[in-house]
C-alpha cells in the first residue's frame, strides 16, 4: 500500500507540463483521499487505499485531457467562500472579487442589489454575505446556472437571495424594480467570437460559451447593461461590471448623459477590469 507522499510524487510527475504541478497534484490528492492540505504535509506517511489511488490518477488523467481543476474537484473559492461549480457555469476569477469590493465600499447598508448573469453566483452570494440588511436579486439566461447559484446560496447559508430566469436585466421588469436599485453588478460574457478561438482548450473544452463571448465585437452584454441600467437605477445608483483587457476606451463611448462619476479599476496586474458608473 502506497503512502500520500509515494502517490503525490507520481501525479506531480505525470502534471510536470503544467504551470503548478505541486499544486495541482496536492489539490487532487486531497480531494480523493478526503484529507486538507494541512493533513497532508502533517502526514505524508499515511497509506492511502487502492480506491483513494485509483480516484486519484482518474483525476490525473482528466486533468492531463485539460479538465480545469475547479471541475474536477467540484468547487472553487471565492472572496474567501467556497462555490460548487461544474461546467454548466463559469469558474470563478479572481479579479471578479473587484466587482464585490466596490461594492460593498460604496453600499449605503439597505438597499437593493441585482447582479446580472450571476452565473454560480459568487457576485452574489459574496455581496449577500457582506451586506446582510440588503435585498439580493440574482438573474441569469441559464436554468442550470441559476440551479448552481442557489445551490450555492444554500451551500453558504444565504437563503434570501432571489433568483429569476431570463435575459440581462429582462426579469427586472416583472419584478417592477424601475428606478429603485441602489446597484446592478454584472460580470457579463465579454469574450469576442475571434478572441475564443485563440483562448487555452482548457477554456473552450470545458467551461460554457454563452459565459464568456457576447458575440462578434465582444461589447454586446456590456452595451445592452450601460443603455437598461438607468431605467432600473435609483438616482445616484451605480452600475459596476467587469470587462476585458483592451476594452475601456470603447466602453466609456457607451456612457452618456445619463451617467456621471464614470470610473475604471485595474487588476493587481494593472489591467484595467472594472467600470464603476453613477446615474444622475
Amino acid at each position: 500500500m502506497s503512502t500520500l507522499e509515494d502517490i503525490y510524487n507520481q501525479g506531480k510527475t505525470q502534471l510536470s507540463r503544467f504551470t503548478h504541478p505541486e499544486l495541482d497534484a496536492k489539490i487532487l490528492l486531497c480531494e480523493s483521499a478526503s484529507i486538507s492540505l494541512e493533513q497532508f504535509h502533517l502526514m505524508p506517511e499515511k497509506k492511502i487505499t487502492k480506491t483513494q489511488a485509483d480516484h486519484f490518477f482518474y483525476l490525473i488523467k482528466k486533468r492531463l485531457q485539460n479538465f480545469p481543476l475547479a471541475y474536477l474537484t467540484g468547487k472553487k473559492e471565492f472572496w474567501s467562500l467556497v462555490f460548487a461549480v461544474n461546467s454548466d457555469v463559469l469558474i470563478p476569477r479572481p479579479e471578479t472579487e473587484l466587482v464585490v469590493r466596490k461594492t460593498v465600499e460604496l453600499s449605503p447598508k439597505t438597499g437593493n442589489i441585482v447582479d446580472i448573469g450571476t452565473g454560480c453566483g459568487c457576485i452574489a452570494v459574496s455581496l449577500a454575505k457582506e451586506l446582510p440588511k440588503m435585498r439580493v436579486v440574482a438573474t441569469d439566461i441559464s436554468k442550470k446556472a441559476l440551479k448552481m447559484a442557489q445551490l450555492n446560496a444554500h451551500i453558504n447559508g444565504l437563503d434570501r437571495i432571489e433568483f429569476y430566469q431570463g435575459f440581462m436585466l429582462a426579469p427586472l421588469n416583472k419584478l417592477k424594480l424601475e428606478d429603485s436599485c441602489d446597484f446592478i453588478v454584472s460580470n457579463p460574457p465579454y469574450v469576442t467570437e475571434e478572441e475564443w478561438g485563440e483562448l487555452s482548450s482548457e477554456i473552450t473544452e470545458h467551461e460554457p460559451k454563452k459565459a464568456l463571448v457576447s458575440g462578434q465585437t465582444g461589447l454586446e452584454n456590456i452595451e445592452e447593461l450601460i443603455n437598461k441600467a438607468p431605467s432600473y437605477l435609483k438616482t445616484g445608483g451605480f452600475l459596476i461590471f467587469e470587462f476585458g483587457a483592451g476594452q475601456k476606451e470603447k466602453i466609456l463611448i457607451y456612457f452618456k448623459e445619463e451617467w456621471d462619476d464614470v470610473c475604471c479599476m485595474s487588476d493587481l496586474y494593472g489591467i484595467p477590469r472594472v467600470i464603476v458608473a453613477r446615474k444622475k
